[in-house]
């Protein structure tokens, strides 16, 4: 019976930028405490993105249940001396109480389009600012970069090999959750199977082969000391001639019981080697095992030997997966659209916002490919899906949160109601969303409330 996953604790209030807490006194002070409207969007798509795939909901959630200021976190805001007592007496009580409405872990959005809404007491949705950007940026960045690399791929074995090239502990541990929602079958980053239950999949270094003076007796022990998963790194010296040792020694752990199941490439020209080592494998009578590559991989290179033929199984993604290396951040926002009932929107050039509260439809066409989307307001009639749905009510979730499983099953199936123009990894003419008229007419009101001057 599998364990439950351990839960991490969640980084305290203070994973927060500055200003958070200087405007919040400023609201407390002058009893700026109406309700609030603010949501995370996407202002547009980069060149070599067709969409992005909405993540990080389950941890902004949790995030926002656990929210509160513990006494050592006032006694060292006190001691800045930028808080008044009577500001800090209002941390000291401060918990989340708002409202959360979301589109579900695993939907893809465009430009324009809210994947979050908070609705809570002016105070409370803006401090939460910078923790909920840093959480649903981060891995709807990687969960985006991710399809790409299944879309790719879609018949092959893919882990996530990132962990050592992340940004840091909790980068890794997110990028492999991201990965796996968006259909990677399996991390090498043991805790995130700890926390999450992703399966894990790894084999073994170079360092294992150099440690010993003969490589097949490298690989001898590492098949005796893991026989359940036998993966053998080959490419250390010679990947041909290491292929063969592979061949040489399969007999003798045959008969101790132990099956090779696979063999892993990790530099060099993989498509070439994979040819060859495949050759050498099956004229050996090994034609169940399999060939693994990894090394500096992304979805081009993916696509490219998967256009070649390559006779690859499954591929290990790192360094360019856990970074998003061609698009390293989104141009996100989390910006206010309403308080105290009146509507509020940015005007700055190539920032303006849509004011008020807003719902995404989604059309689809005969073939169940979604064919274009609505931004609409709150409360008018659609066509189609509506894709922003509460979540979260007086700060708690309405329902307890889906399963990754469960979320990551949801993914395939929205990446397969993609047209294939988006599916493609070129460029595509850009997705239809269109703004209701009604949402234009607020905009220019909100306009005239605040003036220009």
């Amino acid at each position: 019976m599998p364990l439950d996953p351990p839960r991490l604790a969640v980084p305290g209030v203070l994973l927060t930028d500055l200003y958070q807490l200087t405007m919040l006194q400023g609201y407390v002070e002058r009893d700026m405490l109406d309700t609030a409207v603010f949501e995370f969007f996407a202002r547009q798509l980069p060149a070599c993105r067709n969409f992005y795939l909405a993540a990080g909901l389950e941890q902004a959630l949790d995030y926002l249940e656990q929210l509160h200021f513990a006494p050592a976190e006032l006694d060292w805001l006190s001691g800045l001396g930028l808080f008044s007592p009577v500001f800090l007496d209002y941390l000291a009580g401060l918990r989340f109480s708002g409202e959360v409405q979301a589109m579900a872990e695993g939907t893809p959005f465009f430009a324009d389009e809210p994947i979050l809404r908070i609705t809570a007491p002016l105070p409370e949705a803006q401090l939460v600012e910078s923790r909920l950007i840093n959480l649903l940026h981060f891995q709807t960045l990687i969960a985006s970069k991710a399809a790409r690399v299944v879309l790719a791929a879609p018949d092959k074995r893919l882990v996530d090999f990132g962990l050592r090239r992340a940004h840091g502990a909790e980068a890794g541990l997110l990028a492999a959750r991201a990965g796996y929602l968006a259909g990677f079958h399996a991390s090498a980053t043991v805790l995130a199977g700890a926390q999450f239950g992703i399966p894990l999949a790894g084999t073994m270094a170079h360092s294992f082969v150099q440690a010993h003076l003969d490589e097949a007796e490298a690989f001898e022990h590492f098949a005796h000391s893991l026989p359940q998963s036998v993966v053998l790194l080959i490419d250390t010296y010679d990947t041909e001639a290491a292929a063969q040792k592979v061949v040489e020694l399969a007999p003798r752990l045959a008969a101790a019981g132990i099956r090779i199941q696979g063999v892993r490439l990790d530099s060099g020209d993989l498509g070439a080697h994979a040819r060859r080592v495949r050759g050498i494998l099956d004229r050996g009578g090994l034609n169940g095992v399999t060939v693994f590559a990894s090394g500096n991989l992304d979805e081009y290179l993916i696509h490219r030997l998967m256009v070649e033929g390559a006779p690859i199984d499954g591929f290990g993604v790192g360094t360019h997966l856990d970074t998003s290396s061609d698009v390293p951040a989104l141009d996100c926002a989390y910006k206010l659209q309403e308080y105290a009932g009146q509507p509020r929107r940015k005007r700055s050039e190539g920032k303006a916002t849509w004011p008020g509260r807003k719902q995404v439809w989604r059309r689809y066409d005969d073939a169940g490919h979604c064919c274009g989307d609505s931004l609409m307001l709150e409360g008018e009639a659609g066509e189609g899906l509506a894709l922003i749905q509460p979540v979260m009510r007086q700060g708690r979730r309405l329902a307890p949160s889906p399963s990754l499983q469960a979320v990551r099953e949801y993914t395939r199936r929205q990446l397969d109601s993609l047209p294939p123009a988006l599916r493609d990894l070129e460029p595509a003419p850009g997705y239809p969303v269109t703004v209701s008229e009604t949402l234009r007419e607020l905009a220019e009101r909100a306009d005239r409330l605040v003036g220009r001057g």
